[in-house]
């Protein structure tokens, strides 16, 4: 395995930081040994250890940081068990928390200098403002409309800390909380009440009891009866629903990915041979897909951040300006 990683690019660090640390936990100490005995077989439970949550953050090579000292015992309240302990997925989920804040702070640093006499904005600022700009203008203000200014904050944050999250998971030996349904589903619930708290502040307490008993006008006594039984129990499922698709569309996306490289490089690690023309093809081959998935990968974490950011600005309009 180290022949194999010497000879990889510098520019694919990231991916052999994965087949190292993939190879380690299949217990592939010499790989010529492993291609002469048939290869090892990279099993589902070695694929899912690299997306689960765990009390520590293994560094290949490094060695790996304990946490389990930063573990509580669960508190339940209500029947709701709560466990507070520090986890993988926590340490990068303050990562992205710090990540998200320290970019805010510098650009809003360097966005001052100008009205204090200072040299014009550059760098990480005129970067900063195409995002704020595009956010604020065509994801907020576009879909939450009128009033739409307050909830700017909200959503650009929303963007940049999934984003953060989500491209922490593709440096070497990092993670992906967003790979969590329980993160992304917290998310998700923020978002609920964000939307429902601006429904009620917009619509007045009346209004807003119409988004969920939405009867319409004109009926006879019985189908509004009817109506009145029917409707209520549709358009709570209706609001749950959205926050559902919103919570498992970001995990699905960011745990398919990874899903997919993990899979990819477990070819090598099955049918390579580091002596064998087929052992060469598959070898290339798969870090050739892995490499181009990885790309995607960067991508689809743009992506992911931008589409549940402008889905929750949306659902903010819709309730807001509900009929």
């Amino acid at each position: 395995m180290k022949e194999l990683l010497n000879s990889l690019p510098r520019a694919s660090l990231a991916l052999a930081a994965r087949i190292q640390e993939t190879a380690a936990h299949a217990g592939l100490a010499d790989t010529a040994a492993a291609a002469s005995s048939g290869g090892s077989k990279l099993t589902t439970a070695d694929l899912i250890h690299h997306l689960t949550n765990a009390p520590s953050i293994e560094f290949g090579p490094l060695g790996t940081l304990d946490l389990s000292g930063l573990q509580f015992p669960p508190i339940h309240v209500l029947g709701i068990t709560i466990d507070l302990s520090v986890t993988k997925h926590v340490v990068f989920l303050f990562v992205a928390t710090i990540l998200t804040i320290l970019t805010m702070w510098l650009a809003g640093r360097q966005a001052r200098r100008p009205s204090q006499g200072e040299t014009a904005p550059g760098g990480l600022l005129n970067v900063m403002e195409a995002f704020y700009l595009f956010l604020r203008d065509d994801v907020a203000m576009a879909n939450i409309g009128r009033g739409g200014e307050v909830y700017v904050p909200y959503v650009v944050t929303l963007f940049f800390f999934i984003l953060y999250a989500n491209l922490l998971g593709l440096l070497p030996w990092g993670a992906s909380a967003t790979a969590n349904i329980s993160v992304t589903g917290a998310l998700a619930i923020t978002s609920l009440f964000v939307i429902e708290i601006s429904g009620y502040r917009s619509l007045g307490p009346k209004g807003y009891l119409r988004t969920i008993f939405a009867i319409p006008q004109g009926l006879n006594p019985i189908m509004t009866g009817v109506m009145f039984i029917v409707m209520p129990p549709v358009e709570l499922l209706s609001k749950l629903t959205r926050i559902f698709a919103l919570a498992v569309r970001l995990f699905a996306n960011m745990a398919s990915g990874h899903f997919v490289i993990l899979a990819l490089l477990g070819l090598i690690l099955t049918y390579g041979s580091f002596h064998a023309v087929t052992g060469y093809t598959a070898i290339v081959g798969p870090m050739a897909l892995s490499l181009f998935v990885m790309f995607v990968e960067i991508f689809v974490a743009f992506l992911q951040a931008y589409i549940f950011a402008t889905l929750t600005a949306v659902f903010i309009g819709l309730i807001r300006h509900a009929h």
